[in-house]
């Protein structure tokens, strides 16, 4: 067998560099995403963790390249690799901030559910910038690395005479914790507002309307902390972008332009008691 080829678990595989190698996958978000950035078969990749195989010179030193170690080092007795490693930590890492580790946390904690929501949405809510008025938003959820993010657009009217529209652009976070939907995002160009979305899940075999409440501030001056009912509105797995996006904008709830049933649903004259609830559908 030629040296650039892989050896099977009959001709001596070395179980210290699997373990090693199990544990250097233990500091990234998944296999998948380290098989992903050093561009390696995950088949393949799976057969070294579990000590069936070993790969080729040009294989271990893209592997060792990638994760900062050298071929000797990796192939050391794993209590001995993991003293270096954890040393080399200490000399290159200052101490991590409290809680920075908090997002993976709920990562890890979000239901898998939450992948039945990827797709697009129109989003409505009573505008903060245009008290009165209806927003109506692009909202797209994805997954990358196993886990759940979206972005979102909206079109917002500039001051009262004057023609012009703001756009913003928002990134975040979904999480599906104990049959409860959580939306963060941040706005992706300022960086200078937070906004949280709670939202019912749905129990229907199809996602259509989701309902909750948005907690944010407006884009104005005075930038004044509301909280508003909140809708987001299936659009599918595929849309044509042009239009979706070309729909938002701020509109009067007479209009026509929204459903009745969503300006129903957003409306916020009615708190419904000492405190402030969402509506489900």
């Amino acid at each position: 067998m030629g040296s650039g080829q892989e050896r099977t678990i009959g001709e001596d595989v070395d179980g210290a560099f699997a373990t090693n190698l199990r544990h250097l996958c233990g500091f990234y978000p998944s296999v998948a995403h380290v098989c992903r950035t050093i561009g390696i078969n995950r088949t393949q990749f799976n057969r070294y963790l579990a000590a069936s195989g070993r790969p080729s010179r040009h294989m271990l030193t893209r592997i060792c390249d990638f994760f900062g170690v050298s071929a000797a080092e990796i192939h050391l007795p794993p209590e001995e690799f993991e003293r270096l490693q954890l040393n080399a930590r200490q000399r290159k890492e200052p101490s991590p901030a409290p809680y920075v580790g908090v997002v993976e946390m709920l990562q890890r904690a979000s239901r898998p559910e939450m992948h039945k929501y990827l797709g697009y949405y129109h989003e409505y809510y009573c505008s903060m910038s245009s008290p009165g008025k209806i927003l109506r938003g692009l909202v797209h959820m994805f997954e990358r690395d196993g886990q759940v993010y979206f972005r979102k657009i909206e079109h917002v009217c500039g001051p009262p005479g004057l023609p012009v529209t703001f756009k913003f652009r928002y990134i975040g976070a979904a999480f599906f914790l104990n049959d409860r939907i959580f939306l963060v995002d941040t706005e992706s160009l300022t960086q200078n507002e937070i906004t949280e979305m709670i939202l019912f899940p749905t129990f229907k075999n199809k996602v259509g309307r989701l309902s909750g409440l948005l907690l944010g501030v407006s884009s104005g001056d005075y930038r004044r902390i509301a909280c508003s009912r909140f809708v987001l509105d299936w659009l599918g797995t595929r849309v044509n972008l042009r239009n979706a996006v070309k729909a938002c904008g701020v509109f009067d709830p007479d209009s026509g332009a929204i459903d009745p049933s969503v300006v129903a649903a957003i409306d916020n004259t009615s708190p419904g008691g000492p405190l402030f609830y969402a509506r489900d559908f």
